[in-house]
């Protein structure tokens, strides 16, 4: 019978030993050439010396002996680290020996490409570095061992894991593993997967994966690619052992930290993404934006570092700069101390970094940019607050080249923010058509260099780093796919992070609660009650009832007491009850603390966090009033062990990173992205602890939260972008009004775009306004409510279209900036809003019963995200009202809460599906109205499925209800056949 023996295992040896010498040019070195206690080849390092410093070696010569200036070397890369001194060098005799040449930067130096050419990769076999030990493959840097390598081959049933289990009984306080002074890097690989570590502590030794990702697209996860060539981790010694990859690890990646307890190695997917971001831009400079999704758990500060520094540094083809200044930007309020810590510890050169923390001013930001700083880490905001002056001290930014590191891309980078950025990175001096010349050109062109300021710059390249890319994100920033939509530049899965045990799956342990509840007969009968607006107000009510809450207070603390969440992680276990609103977390809070009173419990505490300031029974309440500790505190309290639970209403459910936190109690509706980053808190792994998440969710169903995890799961891509005819369509039914004389927004701009506008210029622009909101006032209060929503629509959607395209349209841009204005004068609602339901409302019943317990997530496959686009098309009063109907009984009949606004937008929407659909338009021209509908009713599930995404709970709805879609269908079926029989 035939079958592997165990030489294949010395055969996959040879194939790697193979490669390297072939393919990579590394020298094969025998066993006897190691001398153990110097853990080196005292032979190539000899030899590296005299080819490379023969001068400074003759002087240190006459002083001491060969032997001796190998044994000094030793002793000084013990004490000083085996990175450092390859980077610095070391001394002795008062001399200096270098014992490498960094990859020059230019091909102008010719001493410097000669001397790193002289640097020397060799590898060794079955090194015998103690005793009858021996380690399969080492690779050496002239003469120094560098990495340690362990081969499996799991044909042989020996893996992977094999190798990690071999390297951990290794003995670490040999010279060979010494922490800090052996080799940098321990290797375990066999012919499918690859895990490295920078210091073995025995069996506390933590391996890293180190493996590309397997799959694409929805099949993206850990793993290596199938390989039909041979083993699937062949990149390994191919691409990452080759010499230009291990300078590169040695000159960009590999760093000790501050406090010297760890060597920092990159992850396959951050070296990968670093890599291809510079080999892109040494080509295309800063012509281009991009897109890494990275997931949580993918070490992002480390990648937004190792990018930051190699950016300043890098060169084109023909030896330029690519960029003079990086910028590392987010959207937090003071810049983060992790991420500062990580961009100092690669590179400690004085004045090559400047931070922008919570005392430095616009101004400090200003003159960082005029000046020589190589990275500025900076808040998003700052640019917003750069005024003229400023820009005049800080002189030409146009004619320097930025890249832009966003960490975490949210709607801060997709709007008004991001243009200041664009704004003020292209701003030129008075020499070169200044500011000071601004009266001197038309109108027409300031608006035209506004417009061109807002989007793509050529002087600026923008990468922006997110786990979960909005619709915009993607837009703005990711790469064009061949059927035309948009993705990611470089993709780190949530999936592969949760298979490689980066991240937990916060999805397999969730329990679903519902609320059920009657209202008195006297409620039932009241008819000012029956109204959408009143019914929404009896909802609130109830949800923010004493009952109510306490009800779920008490299955709270049950859970968190049954499964004894404290006595997770080693008794440090923590919960976060997220709540729809301030008032709402005041009164959990209260609830809380009454229930602790009333149990007798003193080993939990709670802290709240909300922002502003909530009036309730007569009291005014604030966070700090609450908590009696300031806000800059709340984080390092609640990571103490005085405080357990955290109660939070629009805080901290994105960007808080609290690895204790194991289990989240949702009482507050969540959508799409704002589902991933809520329920992601609890996602951090915690070493040591075998962590088990638990989530409790009062408010949403387990399927919605699926769809709301699938397109981030695996790599998001946006299925359809903006263009020009967007807002055009938005433009013609704002000018359907007839609320705008363009004589008088042309003479609104004039006076707009002057430097300096005295006190009648300014009442003159008052005056036009006035007379824009004069036409808005001639339509009732309906109307008028659809022209600001018309309004609003089109003043996002065109931010977002010039940022997105740089749209040259100044006709527009002048309706833009007077409509910016005008909409702020439209202050009008509804009437029948101004009562008070809270007297009149008796709950007769009210349980919260559980309604599904679920471990095992079922994420749709294929989900991709759209752009919301604002509706174009308004609805007559009585179709209105029929949806409205619908909608409420669609709340009654199966207890939901569909806001009947946001029913009635999603049914216009499948108006205009249908209107758009090539099946009805043939059917209109062909039949009339009454054969029409029986293609009509055909094909609304296919509207419904293309528009799903953007209202998935109304359309999951009607899609599973054919009662409900037929009358919901039925409203716009003359709609739609009058608009498709006269097309």
């Amino acid at each position: 019978m035939a079958y592997l023996d165990i030489n294949e295992r010395y055969d996959f040896q040879q194939w790697v030993l193979s490669d390297l010498v072939t393919l990579n040019e590394f020298e094969k070195r025998e066993q006897k050439n190691y001398v153990p206690r110097l853990a080196m080849d005292p032979e190539i390092l000899w030899k590296f010396l005299i080819l490379t410093q023969t001068k400074v070696l003759d002087k240190i010569l006459k002083k001491i002996d060969r032997d001796t200036i190998l044994t000094v070397v030793n002793q000084e890369i013990i004490k000083n680290g085996l990175l450092y001194s390859l980077k610095n060098g070391v001394f002795l005799e008062n001399e200096k020996l270098d014992l490498m040449y960094r990859t020059p930067a230019t091909s102008f130096n010719e001493k410097a490409n000669k001397l790193f050419d002289y640097n020397q990769l060799t590898v060794m076999e079955e090194v015998n570095y103690e005793g009858d030990e021996r380690i399969d493959l080492v690779i050496f840097l002239n003469g120094l061992a560098l990495f340690a390598i362990e081969l499996k081959f799991p044909p042989n049933g020996q893996n992977v894991e094999d190798g990690i289990r071999q390297l951990k009984g290794r003995n670490p306080k040999n010279r060979l593993f010494q922490f800090n002074a052996g080799v940098l890097a321990c290797f375990s690989v066999d012919i499918l997967e690859v895990f490295v570590t920078t210091q073995l502590k025995g069996q506390d030794t933590y391996f890293l994966p180190f493996n590309m990702g397997k799959g694409d697209g929805i099949d993206q996860g850990a793993g290596n690619p199938h390989n039909d060539d041979g083993p699937d981790t062949i990149y390994l010694w191919r691409d990452v052992f080759s010499k230009e990859g291990v300078f590169r690890l040695l000159e960009r990646f590999i760093f000790l930290t501050p406090d010297k307890k760890d060597i920092i190695f990159p992850r396959y997917q951050q070296l990968r993404a670093v890599t291809r971001v510079l080999d892109d831009m040494s080509i295309n400079h800063t012509d281009r934006n991009y897109l890494i999704q990275h997931s949580a758990g993918s070490g992002k500060t480390n990648t937004i570092a190792w990018l930051a520094h190699s950016l300043v540094s890098l060169h084109d083809s023909d030896d330029k700069t690519v960029v003079d200044t990086v910028l590392i930007v987010t959207d937090r309020i003071v810049v983060d101390r992790q991420l500062q810590d990580a961009v100092r510890a690669i590179n400690h050169q004085a004045g090559v970094i400047k931070v922008m923390d919570d005392r430095a001013t616009s101004s400090d930001l200003a003159d960082a940019l005029a000046g020589n700083t190589k990275i500025i880490a900076t808040t998003i905001h700052k640019f917003a607050q750069i005024n003229k002056s400023d820009w005049m001290t800080a002189g030409v930014t146009a004619n320097k080249r930025f890249a832009v590191l966003i960490d975490e891309a949210h709607s801060s980078t997709t709007g008004t923010y991001m243009s200041a950025v664009s704004q003020v990175l292209t701003e030129t001096d008075p020499e070169n058509g200044s500011i000071e010349e601004v009266q001197e050109v038309s109108v027409g062109d300031e608006i035209e260099q506004e417009i061109a300021r807002t989007g793509k710059q050529d002087n600026i390249s923008i990468i922006a780093f997110t786990a979960t890319p909005k619709a915009t994100t993607l837009q703005l920033f990711g790469m064009t796919t061949p059927d035309g939509g948009k993705e990611p530049f470089d993709v780190y899965s949530m999936k592969q992070a949760i298979e490689e045990g980066f991240i937990l799956d916060v999805l397999n342990n969730y329990v679903t609660y519902e609320t059920y509840y009657k209202l008195n007969k006297a409620v039932e009968d009241d008819p000012e009650l029956k109204s959408t607006v009143a019914k929404r107000k009896i909802a609130k009510v109830v949800k923010l009832s004493e009952e109510n809450i306490n009800g779920k207070v008490e299955i709270i603390m049950d859970h968190f007491i049954t499964h004894d969440i404290m006595a997770e992680l080693g008794g440090n276990g923590k919960a976060m009850i997220v709540t729809s609103g301030r008032e709402a977390a005041v009164k959990f809070q209260k609830a809380f603390n009454k229930y602790l009173e009333e149990h007798h419990i003193t080993t939990i505490g709670a802290l709240i966090a909300f922002s502003g300031k909530v009036n309730l029974d007569g009291r005014e309440y604030t966070e700090t009033g609450i908590n009696h500790i300031r806000e800059e505190d709340l984080k390092s309290k609640f990571d103490s062990d005085d405080f357990q639970v955290l109660i939070v209403a629009n805080k901290y459910q994105t960007g808080f990173d609290q690895p204790k936190l194991v289990a989240m109690y949702v009482d507050k509706k969540l959508r799409d992205v704002a589902a991933v980053q809520t329920l992601s808190r609890l996602n951090r792994i915690v070493k040591g602890y075998n962590k088990k998440t638990f989530i409790l969710d009062f408010k949403n169903t387990y399927e919605d939260i699926n769809k709301a995890f699938a397109p981030y799961y695996r790599k998001t891509v946006l299925s359809d972008t903006i263009s020009p005819s967007d807002i055009l369509d938005l433009e013609r039914k704002i000018d359907e009004y007839d609320i705008m004389d363009m004589e008088n927004v042309h003479e609104f701009n004039q006076y707009l775009y002057q430097e300096k506008r005295s006190s009648r210029d300014k009442q003159k622009m008052t005056t036009l306004l006035n007379k824009g909101y004069e036409c808005v006032q001639r339509f009732d209060e309906k109307t008028q409510l659809n022209i600001k929503k018309a309004i609003r629509g089109f003043l996002r959607m065109y931010t977002f279209l010039i940022q997105a395209t740089a749209y040259q349209n100044e006709v527009l841009h002048e309706k833009y900036n007077y409509l910016q204005s005008l909409v702020k004068m439209i202050d009008v609602r509804l009437g029948g809003n101004d009562f008070t339901v809270a007297d009149k409302i008796v709950v007769d019943y009210m349980k919260h019963k559980q309604t599904g317990e679920f471990h095992e997530p079922d994420l749709p496959v294929g989900q991709q995200v759209k752009l919301n686009k604002p509706s174009i098309s308004d609805i007559s009063e009585d179709q209105e009202k029929k949806l409205s109907e619908i909608i409420e009984e669609i709340n009654e009949q199966l207890n939901l809460e569909i806001d009947g606004a946001i029913g009635v937008t999603g049914a216009v929407a499948i108006r205009e599906l249908m209107k758009k659909n090539e099946k009805l338009k043939q059917s209109a021209k062909v039949n009339n109205r009454e054969d029409f509908k029986f293609t009509f009713n055909d094909e609304i599930d296919n509207a419904l499925t293309e528009g799903y995404i953007q209202n998935q709970d109304f359309f999951g709805v009607l899609l599973n209800n054919e009662s409900f879609k037929k009358r919901i269908a039925q409203v716009f079926v003359d709609d739609v056949y009058k608009s498709l029989k006269g097309s």
